[in-house]
């Protein structure tokens, strides 16, 4: 029972790459724009992320004083 999982993805693989035949297609223009699209969309994502993190990281070296400084509790606004 083990094995069949393993057993089943090879044997899927073999099937899909082994029967495969002459593709007649092309690439548009609007198919290198759209990849190129989102490439800068993931890399701009992973940038904005590791911002956050960093920031997370960074505050629990300097403890919640910048915290507190960014988010003001409900008390300071009455």
């Amino acid at each position: 029972m083990r094995y069949l999982g393993s057993f089943l993805v090879v044997s899927i693989i073999v099937i899909v790459f082994g029967f495969e035949g002459l593709a007649s297609a092309y690439l548009d223009p609007g198919t290198g724009s759209m990849v190129l699209q989102l490439l800068l969309g993931g890399i701009a994502g992973a940038v904005v992320i590791l911002k956050l993190y960093w920031r997370r990281f960074v505050g629990l070296f300097r403890g919640n004083a910048q915290e507190e400084t960014e988010h003001p509790s409900s008390e300071d606004q009455k």
